[in-house]
């Protein structure tokens, strides 16, 4: 026993010893744990599945009762004629700027407007906050017809930067990054980087970047789904020459007798770069909160 622990209180001593024992310990997972956690899975992958399914099979099959439950053999033609009615070359290509673009404008302004509200101070600072929140309280239908009209005034219908433009940054995410940087980043560190001489823009990239990094790759991924699968404001914003693909998807529901098995392949194909998406960075995402969950 050390000179240390001899004066420390019998209870604390013991506390101690066993942090000391416990730490090399990991947590196991009940029985119950992994059945819980197989009917959340079942049930969230089962919407994808049935899409698969149906998208495998003929609107002659699927109008029939009971429905199919497992896939048939016109998966890959029904792909090839959804890819080719909706035109899903173009939409793709479009989505992936459009979302693209978003995602990065907003991780970047929301970043830097939270860190402002979190740890700078300036007048009025609780007032802008409240009404930047605020404005999360408006409908978005609201803004429709304005935000229309003034698109049609800067000469952008049917473009891109119609989509673009309203959502370059968000409420939400301004919010969302204010509260984690409150607790996540030490106005101390702040401090001590304006005593080394750093200027504003070092501190940002050196100190706040890093800090906020968990944050804001959980914040690009819903900001990337968001804009991937936003419908209204697109459907209104662009045409079938120019679309998105959630634009795009929507041409295949018209006719007197719409194709079920084919809309069901279309909403496949819309759905598999998200799904890529977060098999390529979700190990970062879950890696990055871990680890700012340790550090916080």
């Amino acid at each position: 026993m050390t000179t240390t622990e001899l004066t420390l209180p019998r209870a604390a001593r013991r506390e101690r010893r066993r942090g000391r024992t416990g730490a090399g310990k990991h947590l196991h997972a009940g029985p119950v744990t992994y059945v819980v956690l197989t009917v959340f899975a079942l049930v969230s992958v089962a919407p994808l599945v049935w899409t698969a399914i149906a998208a495998s099979r003929t609107a002659h099959r699927l109008a029939e009762t009971p429905p199919p439950l497992w896939f048939g053999g016109n998966l890959f033609e029904n792909l090839r004629t959804a890819w080719d009615q909706a035109g899903l070359g173009t939409a793709m290509f479009n989505s992936v700027i459009v979302a693209g673009t978003i995602t990065v404008s907003t991780v970047l302004f929301s970043t830097l407007a939270g860190f402002a509200f979190a740890k700078l101070r300036f007048r009025f600072s609780g007032l802008l906050l409240l009404l930047t929140v605020g404005t999360m309280m408006i409908p978005p239908q609201l803004a429709v017809v304005p935000l229309y009209l003034w698109m049609a005034d800067l000469g952008w219908s049917n473009q891109l930067q119609t989509v673009i433009l309203p959502s370059l940054v968000t409420a939400f995410g301004t919010f969302f990054m204010r509260q984690y940087l409150v607790q996540a980043l030490p106005t101390e560190l702040i401090e001590a980087a304006r005593v080394d001489g750093a200027s504003s823009l070092r501190v940002v990239w050196h100190v706040v970047f890093p800090a906020a990094r968990p944050a804001m790759a959980v914040l690009g991924l819903l900001t990337f789904v968001f804009a991937w699968n936003d419908f209204l404001w697109p459907i209104i914003a662009l045409n079938q020459q120019n679309p998105t693909v959630q634009v795009a998807l929507n041409s295949l529901g018209t006719g007197y007798v719409p194709d079920q098995a084919v809309i069901m392949a279309g909403a496949l194909l819309g759905t598999l770069p998200l799904l890529f998406a977060f098999l390529l960075f979700g190990k970062q995402i879950v890696g990055g909160i871990m680890q700012g969950a340790i550090k916080g």
